[in-house]
């Protein structure tokens, strides 16, 4: 019978295995900068976690769990169960962080059990003795015979299938440990593996199936015992058993009376209990679990029977304890508002390797750019030590306008014709020059910036990411920028009708700044953020040069980072 137990285990298990692709699986377990998530008492915490004193972010509130839960319920003691027993429960569960979870779980379970066996000191068992079944006198002849007629009348030897009905009660408070949710290469899982082991109490009451109404059922039991091979097989005694007796259990089973506590009338025993589950999430409120649950009490009397078998003799007390098992599939639901999954469903790495991935809260060091000779050139762009004072070009060289080989900052004819070169050392040339021209500068571009960029191109999304004619448009964007170092760059983006619409705006601005910055090269401060404009295309993205005096952001907050693309 067990075996059909565990292949029923099986099939369930492949069942809720195969569907749990349907899980759903969130790649970001929660904004840790949330606050609406954050307990009163975990405030501090987190909002020096914002400000960067704190590297720890606070706890998140988590939701409660409820769960109600069906299965079959066994005993195991010194009468075999029957495996198809009804059992049920309900719990409700809490975590107290991502690995440890408690659970108050109140169980209900009815056991029944029948031997295919005779028994032999059943005279020991109230159960069965004060139904009248069979009592030991000794004959004339100096044997032990049994008894059932009046007068103490020598009948033939009784015979006892023993058989019983258990109803079990237990609440107990586990102490629930997961195994899984700790993952190094996902960010959430939609199974849970956990282990169980708790503390408790149990009440039981226990009964015999020993009457027919008020007959006993010996000749039925003589029958079975000495049908020969008609009954040689286990299963044929239990079906010839089951056809030939009610199913009322009328007799109140042999208990422990008045030596043990009771709790309403039934006998109570503190109880210990293990075992181990599987839950497979089916939404981020609802999941499915497979348990299967062991109790153990100090007890030998949850089947009724407790005698060991000595034909003839004075029985004695069997030395192990009975104990029973719950294998069960349950619905649990969270609830819970403002308050994020329970921790045993969320990966506590989940953000820290977001933030590694794509940085948000992490702090850098300012960056130390030394310029050794003051020319607003760092050195590590710096291709030359210039004397101070001498203006020098993007790679920190000192300027010189006519190309004669003195620096501007020394020529003291600023420009001199190719056909007066070379100079002497005060960069005068060997033709006459009017003198009109020393110390003349050169003259300045007084183009604006919309005329040195031009008409720039617009980049049009079709999916979450830009194609490769969206990078060829961008990489032309940029060839104008390193040409034009003084310009900056508008980036826009449209629509503000719904939330929606005005976290995609500001993903596709931020998507293109990105792609700039981190491909192009181009610095972040050349760009002015600019989304949730109206008057355009929601999935375009336009760029401008900016206006003279024109300035803005070169990075904004989303607006509702719940609905970032990924």
């Amino acid at each position: 019978m067990a075996s059909k137990k565990y292949l029923f285990l099986a099939g369930i298990f492949c069942l809720l295995a195969s569907t749990s692709g349907f899980s759903q699986r969130v790649g970001a377990s929660y904004d840790v900068k949330d606050s609406s998530v954050v307990r009163s008492k975990d405030m501090p915490q987190h909002s020096e976690f914002l400000n960067g004193t704190q590297n720890f972010p606070a706890k998140p509130r988590n939701q409660w769990e409820i769960g109600i839960k069906a299965g079959l319920f066994t005993v195991s003691g010194d009468v075999p169960a029957k495996t198809w027993s009804p059992g049920f429960g309900v719990h409700v569960r809490k975590a107290f962080g991502y690995v440890f979870s408690m659970r108050l779980e109140y169980l209900y379970g009815i056991g029944k059990g029948q031997h295919f066996r005779t028994a032999e000191n059943f005279r020991k068992n109230t159960a069965w003795s004060q139904n009248g079944y069979g009592a030991p006198i000794r004959l004339n002849s100096g044997q032990m015979a049994f008894v059932s007629g009046p007068n103490n009348t020598p009948t033939a030897k009784d015979q006892v299938f023993y058989n019983y009905r258990t109803k079990v009660q237990d609440l107990s408070l586990q102490g629930i440990i997961t195994f899984n949710n700790i993952r190094f290469h996902k960010a959430k899982s939609g199974m849970a593996m956990y282990g169980i082991v708790g503390i408790g109490g149990t009440v039981y009451e226990t009964m015999v199936n020993a009457l027919n109404g008020t007959t006993k059922y010996t000749t039925l039991f003589n029958q079975v015992a000495a049908g020969g091979t008609a009954y040689s097989k286990r299963k044929d005694v239990l079906k010839a058993l089951k056809e030939g007796m009610d199913d009322t259990y009328e007799t109140k089973a042999e208990g422990q009376g008045d030596r043990r506590p009771t709790l309403f009338d039934n006998t109570f025993k503190p109880s210990g209990t293990f075992g181990f589950g599987i839950a497979f999430k089916l939404s981020n409120k609802i999941n499915l679990a497979l348990e299967n649950r062991y109790t153990f009490i100090k007890d030998d009397l949850l089947d009724g029977q407790r005698w060991q078998e000595h034909p003839f003799g004075d029985a004695s007390l069997t030395r192990d304890f009975d104990s029973y098992n719950m294998f069960s599939l349950g619905l649990n639901i969270n609830l819970g508002s403002k308050a994020v999954e329970p921790l045993w469903w969320l990966n506590p790495l989940d953000y820290a390797y977001s933030e590694i991935r794509n940085p948000r809260l992490m702090k850098f060091p300012k960056p130390s750019l030394p310029d050794s000779d003051g020319d607003g050139i760092t050195d590590q762009f710096d291709q030359e030590q210039t004397p101070a004072g001498c203006p020098v070009d993007s790679h920190g060289v000192t300027k010189d306008t006519d190309g004669d080989g003195v620096p501007d900052c020394k020529d003291k004819e600023l420009i001199t014709p190719t056909y007066c070169q070379p100079v002497d050392a005060d960069g005068i040339g060997k033709c006459p020059c009017d003198p009109n021209c020393v110390g003349k500068a050169p003259p300045v571009d007084t183009k604006t910036c919309s005329q040195l960029l031009g008409s720039l191109p617009s980049v049009s999304f079709k999916s979450n990411s830009l194609d490769n004619d969206a990078k060829a448009a961008l990489s032309t964007v940029a060839a104008r920028l390193r040409n034009n170092p003084g310009c900056k760059v508008v980036v826009i983006g449209y629509c503000a009708s719904t939330k929606k619409e005005q976290q995609s705006s500001w993903d596709n601005v931020n998507r293109v700044i990105n792609y700039m910055v981190d491909k192009e090269g181009i610095s972040n401060d050349r760009f002015i953020f600019n989304y949730g404009q109206e008057g355009g295309d929601c999935n375009t993205v336009d760029l401008r040069a900016a206006a003279e005096g024109e300035d803005g952001p070169n990075t904004v907050e989303p607006p509702h980072p719940n609905l970032r693309k990924n």
